[in-house]
């Protein structure tokens, strides 16, 4: 009998540290990169649970969620990607969160002698061969950047100049490095610590493209719900809202349903 005891208080402590062990596995739109380190670093600091994120295009990870990738969470750049693996019953029900708006800016190396306050005119310059953007295919920030062009009757005169990045932060890694001129990326990502100080920005007037306003679900397939909404609970705190505020993110209501 005692010896039964003492397995059943064996197994529950094993139990116990399982669910204190838990890794919440999130996939995040690649302008979240800088930020979401900090929120994720706190959260781990406070819950001692893990939380591994992957980043990328908000457009793939839609398409693999669809098929079943296994992630807990997802962070969109576009409302609209979560809101369909909602209304296809693969996000667990009253999870949705609208979490920020992201920003578009013109971004260059710090040495560059661009006048970029003349906003997205400057990439009519000779001296601008390339100018890297997100792939508007999938990457909602390449599909503000194309709408900016456009909307500024200049899109059509820099299409061949364009050099497309898987995700945004791919996008940012080619002006940082020298492949492309000038770059149209994240605001999120050009006060971040890895490009701040290397490179200048201009904002791209938020009229001139549709506003990025960005939402994240938690799966239904998800494994670790208890976990998962820990961490939603957290990112909606006022101290991660103003967190997302210092990257850049413009924080409204934050819807739910």
């Amino acid at each position: 009998m005692r010896r039964a005891g003492h397995v059943l208080c064996l197994t529950l402590i094993i139990i116990c540290k399982q669910c204190l062990a838990q890794e919440i596995n999130v996939a995040a739109a690649a302008d979240l990169q800088f930020a979401m380190q900090e929120i994720a670093a706190r959260f781990q600091k406070k819950s001692g649970k893990t939380v591994t994120v992957t980043y990328g295009s908000s457009g793939n990870f839609f398409q693999q969620l669809q098929n079943g990738a296994p992630f807990d969470m997802f962070f969109s750049a576009n409302l609209d990607y979560a809101k369909q693996l909602d209304s296809a019953g693969l996000v667990e029900p009253g999870s949705y969160y609208e979490y920020a708006q992201g920003k578009i800016v013109i971004w260059a190396p710090r040495e560059t002698k661009l006048d970029l306050k003349s906003g997205l005119k400057v990439l009519l310059d000779p001296s601008v061969k390339k100018v890297a953007v997100a792939n508007p295919q999938h990457a909602p920030y390449g599909q503000a950047a194309v709408a900016a062009l456009r909307k500024e009757n200049i899109y059509d005169k820099v299409k061949d100049k364009l050099v497309l990045g898987e995700n945004i932060s791919q996008t940012a890694s080619f002006v940082k490095s020298g492949a492309a001129d000038v770059g149209i990326i994240a605001l999120s990502l050009a006060v971040s610590p890895n490009m701040k100080d290397v490179g200048r920005y201009v904002e791209v007037p938020g009229d001139e493209y549709p506003a990025i306003q960005q939402a994240c679900v938690i799966l239904r397939s998800s494994k670790h719900k208890a976990a998962a909404e820990q961490f939603l609970a957290f990112v909606k705190s006022a101290e991660m809202r103003n967190l997302l505020r210092s990257y850049g993110f413009e924080i409204q209501g934050g819807k739910e349903r």
